[in-house]
């Protein structure tokens, strides 16, 4: 399997001065994928913005990890309603519009 859009976990914690159990802490609770690969822990390369903020949450802030998953949940339904959002404001183009 290719490796070209993964980042190997221990390096990614080596360059950020953390344990690799918080990595692991954080696919325990779900909030992040980890793929193994011949004994290998691998995140995916689009995952490390993400994975970044948790642990500006977790270190910086002192946000628990139950914190942290209910943060992005919070997160991640604001962005569906913005999107929802920007639909309903296409379809009310269209019919102010169409009403001209």
């Amino acid at each position: 399997m290719s490796t070209n859009n993964l980042v190997l976990v221990s390096h990614f914690c080596q360059h950020h001065q953390l344990e690799i159990s918080f990595i692991d802490s954080l696919q325990s609770y779900g909030l992040i994928d980890i793929q193994v690969i011949q004994d290998d822990k691998y995140v995916h390369i689009d995952d490390l913005n993400e994975i970044e903020k948790m642990i500006r949450f977790y270190y910086d802030l002192g946000i628990n990890l139950e914190g942290i998953d209910v943060v992005f949940n919070l997160l991640l339904q604001n962005e569906a309603l913005r999107r929802e959002l920007d639909i309903a404001h296409q379809k009310l183009k269209v019919l102010d519009t169409a009403s001209e």
